[in-house]
C-alpha cells in the first residue's frame, strides 16, 4: 500500500515539479528518490542501477540514441544557418498567401520535421515569420501556437512512414522492423490529424473573428521579428530549400526499395537492421547537401556544426532523464500490477496496445519516453498474443502520441515560453490537436488494422 501510494504522489511531483518549471531532470531525481524509498528499493540501486543503466535507464537510452539526436540537430541548425529553412517557410508563403497562415505553419512544420529537421529548430524558424502572418492575417498567437503544434509533433512524429523521427527508430530498433513499418496505417493516422486538426484550427479562426478576438503583439514577438529573413533578403527557392529533406527521405527509403527489388549486399541488410546508424547516416548525408547547395552553409560551418551539438544535447538529456524516471518505476510492484491490469484488459490486443501505450506516455508526459518504457516491458507479451511486430510498430507509435501532450509535457512548455503564452490561454487548442485528435486517429487505426489484419 505505501509503495503504491508512493508512486502516485512521486508521479504527481514529477508534474507539479514541471509545471512550476523546475528543470526537468531535478523533478525526476526528486521523484525518484520517494518512488524508490516508499518502494524499499535501496538507494545505490536507485541513482546507480535503475536510473542510470537500467534497461530503460537514463544513460543506457542516451547511449543508444546519442548519434540520432546529434545528427538531427546538426542537420536542423544547418537548414536553419543556410536559410533554407527560411525558403521552405517563404516559399510556401507566396504560394499559399497569407489567408492560410494557419495551414502554411502546419506545412512547413510537417515537411522540416519529417525530414529530420529537430522540433525546437523548427519552434525556432516559424515563430520570427509567423510573426508578420500573425499581424496581417490578424490570427490569435494562441492558434498560430496550435497549428505549430499540429505540424510539428502530431503526424510526423508518429505517423507517416519513413520518418528518422526518435519515436519511429525506437519502435524499429525494439522491435526488429524498419521505419516503414505499418505504412498505410500510418498514412491513415496522418490523414485524420492533419484533416481533422486543420478544420479545428480553421473553425476556431472563424469563431475568434466573430467574436472580436483579434491578433495581440507581445514583447517576444518583437523580439523573434528582428530574426525573421528581411524583404530584400535573397532565400533560396522552394524547390532548393527543399532539396536537403528530399536527400534525407531518399537516403532511408533507398534500401527498403532495393530490397522489394530483389535486390541484395550487405549494406542493404546493414542498413534496413540498424536504423538509429541509418537514420544518422540519411541525416549527415542532408547536412552535406547543404553544405554544397548553399553558400551561407558553408561559413563558419563548424561552429554552426557545434551549435547544433549543443541544441542536441538538452533534449536528449530530458528525454533520457524522463526514461529513466520509467526505469524506477518498471522496479515496483505497483507498475507491474497497472502494467498485468493493462495486459488482461477484456479488450482485444490492439485496443489494449492503444491503452498501454497511451497511459505511460502520459505518465511520463513524453512520446519518446513512454515508448522506450512500452518497447521494453510490454511489447513482448503483445508479440506473443500474436500481434505482428509491424502494426504492433505503428499502432504503438500512433498511439504513444496522444497522452504525451499533458500540461506537464517538456514539449508544451517549450512552445508557451518561446511564444510568451500561459496554459490557461492556449493550452485548450494545443491539447485538442495534440492529444484529443491524435487519440481518435489512433482509434480509427487499431479499426482498420482489426478489420483488415
Amino acid at each position: 500500500m505505501i509503495g503504491n501510494i508512493g508512486l502516485v504522489v512521486g508521479l504527481a511531483l514529477l508534474i507539479l515539479l514541471a509545471l512550476r518549471g523546475i528543470n526537468i531532470l531535478l523533478a525526476v531525481l526528486i521523484s525518484i528518490l520517494v518512488i524508490g524509498l516508499t518502494n524499499a528499493i535501496p538507494i545505490t540501486d536507485i541513482f546507480l542501477k535503475h536510473f542510470p543503466f537500467g534497461p530503460s535507464g537514463a544513460f543506457s537510452f542516451a547511449g543508444n540514441f546519442l548519434l540520432l539526436f546529434l545528427c538531427g540537430a546538426v542537420f536542423g541548425r544547418v537548414m536553419a544557418a543556410s536559410h533554407a529553412a527560411q525558403g521552405v517557410a517563404m516559399g510556401i508563403t507566396k504560394r499559399l498567401g497569407v489567408q492560410r497562415t494557419l495551414l502554411i505553419a502546419m506545412l512547413v512544420c510537417a515537411l522540416l520535421t519529417y525530414g529530420g529537421v529537430v522540433v525546437f529548430v523548427v519552434m525556432f524558424t516559424m515563430y520570427p515569420i509567423g510573426v508578420t502572418l500573425m499581424r496581417q492575417a490578424n490570427i490569435p498567437r494562441r492558434l498560430y501556437a496550435a497549428a505549430i503544434a499540429l505540424g510539428a509533433g502530431t503526424f510526423t512524429m508518429t505517423a507517416l512512414p519513413g520518418t528518422p523521427s526518435i519515436h519511429n527508430v525506437i519502435a524499429a530498433r525494439n522491435l526488429g522492423t524498419d521505419l516503414f513499418a505499418g505504412g498505410w496505417y500510418g498514412l491513415l493516422a496522418a490523414a485524420v490529424m492533419a484533416g481533422i486538426g486543420m478544420w479545428y484550427l480553421q473553425s476556431q479562426w472563424r469563431k475568434a473573428q466573430a467574436n472580436g478576438e483579434n491578433y495581440v503583439t507581445h514583447a517576444k514577438d518583437e523580439q523573434m521579428a528582428a530574426l525573421a529573413p528581411r524583404p530584400d533578403q535573397q532565400l533560396p527557392s522552394l524547390f532548393a530549400s527543399v532539396l536537403p529533406i528530399v536527400v534525407v527521405l531518399l537516403m532511408i527509403m533507398l534500401p527498403r526499395v532495393l530490397q522489394l527489388a530483389g535486390l541484395s549486399a550487405d549494406w542493404i541488410s546493414f542498413a534496413n537492421t540498424q536504423p538509429v546508424l541509418w537514420s544518422s547516416f540519411a541525416l549527415l548525408c542532408g547536412v552535406a547537401s547543404c553544405f554544397v547547395l548553399f553558400a551561407p552553409a558553408r561559413q563558419a560551418f563548424w561552429a554552426t556544426a557545434g551549435q547544433g551539438v549543443d541544441d542536441a544535447l538538452l533534449p536528449l538529456i530530458n528525454t533520457a532523464a524522463v526514461i529513466g524516471f520509467g526505469g524506477v518505476v518498471i522496479q515496483t510492484a505497483g507498475f507491474h500490477q497497472f502494467a498485468t491490469w493493462l495486459v488482461e484488459l477484456p479488450v482485444p490486443p490492439l485496443l489494449s496496445v492503444f491503452f498501454s501505450a497511451n497511459l505511460i506516455s502520459g505518465i511520463t508526459a513524453s512520446a519518446s519516453g513512454g515508448l522506450q518504457i512500452f518497447m521494453s516491458s510490454l511489447a513482448p507479451v503483445y508479440l506473443e498474443a500474436g500481434v505482428s511486430a509491424e502494426i504492433l510498430h505503428r499502432v504503438a507509435n500512433i498511439a504513444a502520441g496522444g497522452l504525451d501532450s499533458l500540461p506537464h509535457s517538456g514539449a508544451v512548455i517549450a512552445l508557451f515560453t518561446l511564444m510568451g503564452l500561459t496554459h490557461k490561454e492556449a493550452y485548450k487548442d494545443i491539447f485538442v490537436v495534440t492529444v484529443l485528435i491524435p487519440i481518435i486517429a489512433a482509434l480509427v487505426v487499431v479499426a482498420a488494422a482489426m478489420a483488415f489484419a
